[in-house]
């Protein structure tokens, strides 16, 4: 019992070294006017794991700094889907 019990608590304590801060630039080609990255930026914002958004207008890019243990790249690219502005891994 003692050993499964510190079995658990080095896992439970570990679990956050797991977990990375990934950034991540997405193309955003349906930007088509100066306010779209307010739009843009307030849904990736929206996104749980998100810690900061930059959008580019004249770019048009977005580039996400997020929790890989919260989000995935896939829920960043349905987000903007979502609002309208499909969204791609920039290469």
């Amino acid at each position: 019992m003692k050993n499964l019990l510190l079995f658990l608590v080095t896992i439970i304590v570990s679990v956050p070294v797991w977990a990375a801060t990934q950034t991540v630039t997405l193309a955003v080609s349906g930007m088509t006017c100066a306010a779209c990255p307010i739009t843009v930026k307030k849904v990736l914002s929206k996104v749980d794991g998100v810690q900061e958004v930059n959008v580019s207008y004249k770019k048009l890019e977005a580039v996400v700094t997020f929790d890989d243990a919260k989000t995935t790249v896939e829920a960043l690219t349905k987000a903007t889907e979502n609002a309208g502005y499909p969204a791609s891994v920039k290469q």
